[in-house]
Order: structure tokens, then C-alpha cells, then sequence
């Protein structure tokens, strides 16, 4: 059989399609244009992988038209979008009705609705946080930062605890090598920012109540806490401090930080109070502060019966019930009342 051999003006096209990824090939086979200008766009089975394709971080609502929960997101979607698509890597929203195109719901495991998912580069990640608007943004732009953050002077620092915001504890290194946080920075993502300073002043150094290098500092913005890691900086002993840094001395229990506890092992010492807020429950939870603070190795926690009955049932305490009591939680099924402690802190 003869071979026959390409023309030469040929052969750089026919490079150029070898090369090109198969998800750039589908997309540019469909002619498939997917607006970036901050508008939620529909999409369904006919072009769904080749939005996948195209777009680097899509965050996706599989909705039911007739879904009360789903109607009620809608608008905090269409606030969020423009605001998503703005960032340094945007992220584009669209939505699906997956109740109408159901092959493609079941796909990717859509069980009720809404069901959130965030793809990064086709890889589905479900997103179970809170669904209002600026929430989401801030849950959000997470995925698309880098794991560690360098920052080179003082106002980038400025800056970076600025825009991350108080949703989640940030960890900033000081003297630190970067390659020494990369690991906890991709592997605690979702729940924690994390950056380097290459370049510091003093100044930064009386802000942050640090006094020589490396360290490593803690930040819960939301809880106005802050704790300090000298090192060592190798075995067990750093992620032992970011994982018990992850969450606050003294943890408010309600559904968002019931979920953090799930990545948690330690038990869990709570006091069940009538109302969290009142006057006396604020000066028992100072008093908690410095007991976790001497005990990291456990997570301390508290929650009032009028703020979550619910929750304070499971423990056989009713609003009837002499309070506030203590108990010690594995977060199981097993706990263990605590007595006698609640007259030891009036005789204090």
C-alpha cells in the first residue's frame, strides 16, 4: 500500500489539535460560549461538560423549580455571582434543574435540592456552608487562593488579613519556610487561610505580640483570639497547633461549628447554659477560656437551651433542669456530667 504524506502547510495544524486538550477539543467541537459578566447561566445535559471544559471554577445550584429552599437561594446566587466572576480567578455560577435532567443529577450524586457544588477544573467539591450571598463569596474565593500566601512587606500583610475577613482563622508565618506550612495550607483549604511573611517590620512584629523567628501566629478575627507557635517545627508538634487552632478557645455550639467538630478527635467539654448571652453565661465562658487555654487537647464548648433545645435534649437537660451544667461529650453517644464544679468557680 502506498503511504501518502501530509502536505507540509498541514502539519502545524494537525500538531496543534494532537496537542490541545481533549476538554479544549469538545468544547471548541460544541462552539459553546459561556458568559463571564457576572450573570448566573443555565445550563443542562447538551452543555454541561463543555462548561466544564471551559470554565476552570464553576460553582453549580441543582435546583427543583417547585423547592421553597431553592427559590429562596436563587436571589443570594444573583448577588453573588458578579462579585465571584470579579475575583483574580474568577468563579462562574450556574445552575441546573436537576429534577427536568435528572441522568445528569445523579451524575454527581444530586440526592435533594438544592445540592451546591464548586468544580475546579471538572473535579466536583460539594459546598454544605451557609447560602447567603456574602458567605458564599467568602467561602468561596478560599478555593481559588493559593494554599499559602507569600507576603513581601508590610502592607501586603495588611492587606491579606484584610481581605480574608473573619469567616475563618488565618495562619500567618513569620521566618517561616514556606515549605514548611505548604502541606497543612493544601490540606486545611477549606477551613483556614495561611501565608508566609518574607519581609516584616518591628511595627508588625508589636501587632502580632511575636518576639523572635520563626513563628508561626493564629488569628480568629471573628473571636478576637490570637495564639503563638515557636516550634518545634518538624514531627507532630505544628499540625498538633493548626489542628487545635482550627477552631476557637471556646467553641459557641450551633449547626456551622457542630460540622467542624466532625474533623476533630478530641472530646468535647461542654457547659449547657439557660441563655448564652446573658451577662452570667459571658463570664462562665471567660472562665472556660483559661481552662482551654491550659488543656488544648481538649475542645472546649457551650450552648444555651434557648438558643438549642434540640441539641440540649440529647443530654437529658430540659428547661426545667437545674442549670448550668457541665458534662464531658466524646461526641457520640457517651458523656459524663460533671459535679461540684459550679460551686468551686462561685467560691473563686
Amino acid at each position: 500500500m502506498a503511504t501518502r504524506v501530509l502536505p507540509p502547510t498541514l502539519l502545524p495544524l494537525l500538531l496543534l489539535l494532537l496537542l490541545l486538550p481533549l476538554s479544549a477539543r469538545a468544547t471548541a467541537a460544541a462552539g459553546e460560549e459561556f458568559p463571564r459578566d457576572g450573570r448566573v447561566i443555565d445550563l443542562d445535559e447538551s452543555n454541561f461538560e463543555a462548561a466544564l471544559g471551559a470554565i476552570d471554577f464553576l460553582f453549580v445550584d441543582f435546583y427543583a423549580p417547585w423547592c421553597g429552599h431553592c427559590k429562596r437561594l436563587a436571589p443570594e446566587l444573583d448577588e453573588a455571582a458578579p462579585v465571584l466572576a470579579g475575583l483574580s480567578e474568577p468563579i462562574v455560577v450556574a445552575k441546573v434543574n436537576a429534577d427536568k435532567y435528572r441522568k445528569l443529577g445523579s451524575k454527581y450524586g444530586v440526592d435533594g435540592f438544592p445540592t451546591l457544588m464548586l468544580f475546579i477544573h471538572g473535579v466536583p467539591i460539594e459546598h454544605t456552608g451557609s447560602r447567603k450571598a456574602d458567605q458564599l463569596v467568602r467561602n468561596l474565593k478560599k478555593f481559588v487562593a493559593p494554599d499559602v500566601s507569600i507576603l513581601e512587606s508590610d502592607t501586603a500583610i495588611k492587606n491579606f488579613v484584610e481581605n480574608a475577613g473573619t469567616s475563618f482563622p488565618m495562619f500567618l508565618g513569620f521566618g517561616v519556610n514556606e515549605s514548611l506550612i505548604a502541606e497543612y495550607g493544601r490540606k486545611y483549604k477549606k477551613r483556614a487561610w495561611f501565608a508566609v511573611a518574607k519581609d516584616f517590620s518591628e511595627d508588625i512584629m508589636v501587632a502580632y505580640d511575636f518576639d523572635k523567628v520563626p513563628a508561626l501566629v493564629a488569628i480568629h478575627p471573628k473571636y478576637r483570639e490570637q495564639s503563638l507557635f515557636y516550634g518545634p517545627f518538624e514531627g507532630n508538634f505544628l499540625e498538633d497547633f493548626v489542628r487545635q487552632s482550627l477552631l476557637p478557645l471556646v467553641v459557641p455550639i450551633n449547626t456551622e461549628t457542630l460540622k467542624m467538630l466532625n474533623d476533630d478527635e478530641r472530646k468535647v467539654v461542654l457547659i449547657i447554659l439557660e441563655d448564652d448571652s446573658d451577662e452570667n453565661s459571658t463570664q462562665l465562658v471567660q472562665v472556660l477560656k483559661s481552662a482551654a487555654n491550659a488543656n488544648r487537647d481538649l475542645v472546649f464548648g457551650y450552648v444555651g437551651i434557648k438558643q438549642w433545645d434540640e441539641f440540649v435534649e440529647t443530654f437529658d437537660v430540659s428547661k426545667s433542669s437545674q442549670l448550668p451544667k457541665l458534662l464531658v461529650w466524646d461526641r457520640n453517644e457517651e458523656y459524663e456530667l460533671v459535679s461540684g464544679w459550679f460551686r468551686e468557680i462561685r467560691r473563686r
